[in-house]
């Protein structure tokens, strides 16, 4: 019952609509809706799509509330085509005011203008219908031809195929590159007007009359450009060669006077163990001489000792014979 009701809510609104000269086509997996007297609200679930005025949308999920459904809000993957502007773009969320034809394009947002071949990328794009101008910013990436615009903030005028960037902008066409505080470029012309801080670089171009007198100079440049290099790496050569040659007669006489030094140290050395070697020679031949006269006295002195206590005993002998001999004759 209430599906059937919710489903005459919305052919009554269609019926209006289309009264108005103005009709909403619809289709979706499931469908739930309210009416009232001040507002309507339709949700659409699930391969929702809707057509309205000269804007077609397919979306995961669409709904449409408002007096006379004015607004159309869809989320997920969104696939949108204007086919009054020739605009085709996706994105995962937006709206859409049916009365001023303003559509607000968000997340990840890549709009193509099919009538001029422009593709645009950024987080947030204002389309309006009436006036043909998409209003973009964060992260704007714009292409068109040899055109390659970034910024962060741009003003796409497709009718007058201008763009108006800001945001730390730049252009690049080809191998040229334009920087400033704000950039102008007419997508017609490739005429570019720079504001602010304005830098760049620029490469030429030789005409096609003098294509083979350029490239014949390009390549005396280039044999030129490869002589001087060889030149400077000859003489590079020649200077690495000279200073490793010095490095080596440095080294050399280094190592000659590091040798000199330590035969000197060597000399000395040696000659302070030979002093201490023949010292302790000498003092060793010394105390051998002491110990050998020491000896030696000590000898004489017990020979002389002896020689006494010999003497001392004959003595002794020949006062005992004595005194033999007396009592002998006594008796």
């Amino acid at each position: 019952m209430k599906f059937k009701a919710h489903i005459t809510a919305l052919l009554i609104a269609t019926a209006a609509l289309t009264a108005a000269a103005e009709k909403i086509t619809f289709s979706a997996d499931s469908m739930s809706g309210i009416s009232g007297k001040n507002s309507d609200r339709t949700t659409l679930t699930g391969h929702a799509n809707i057509k309205a005025d000269s804007l077609e949308i397919n979306a995961d999920k669409i709904e449409l509330y408002g007096t006379d459904f004015r607004f159309m809000k869809a989320s997920g993957n969104i696939k949108g085509i204007n086919t009054k502007s020739k605009i085709e773009f996706t994105c995962t969320s937006m709206t859409y005011d049916r009365t001023s034809k303003i559509a607000v394009l968000r997340n990840t947002v890549h709009l193509i203008d099919k009538e001029n071949d422009v593709t645009a990328d950024a987080e947030l794009i204002e389309y309006n219908q009436n006036t043909e101008v998409a209003v973009m910013q964060i992260n704007v990436y714009l292409v068109q031809e040899e055109n390659t615009c970034t910024a962060a903030h741009a003003v796409y005028h497709k009718k007058q195929q201008l763009l108006d960037m800001s945001g730390n902008p730049q252009v690049v066409q080809n191998q040229d590159v334009f920087r400033a505080q704000e950039i102008s470029l007419n997508l017609k012309t490739d005429e570019i007007t720079m504001d602010g801080h304005v830098r760049g670089s620029v490469t030429t171009k030789d005409s096609s009359n003098s294509n083979s007198t350029s490239d014949a100079k390009k390549d005396g440049s280039k044999d030129d450009d490869k002589k001087d290099s060889e030149k400077a790496k000859d003489s590079s050569s020649k200077e690495e060669t000279t200073d490793k040659a010095s490095e080596k007669a440095d080294d050399k006489a280094s190592d000659k006077t590091d040798e000199k030094v330590d035969e000197k140290a060597s000399d000395k050395t040696d000659e302070k163990v030979d002093e201490k070697a023949s010292t302790k020679t000498d003092e060793k031949s010394a105390d051998k001489e002491k110990s050998s006269k020491k000896k030696k006295s000590s000898k004489k002195d017990k020979k002389a000792s002896k020689e006494d206590k010999s003497e001392d005993t004959k003595k002794e002998d020949s006062i005992k014979e004595k005194g033999k001999e007396e009592k002998d004759a006594k008796q």
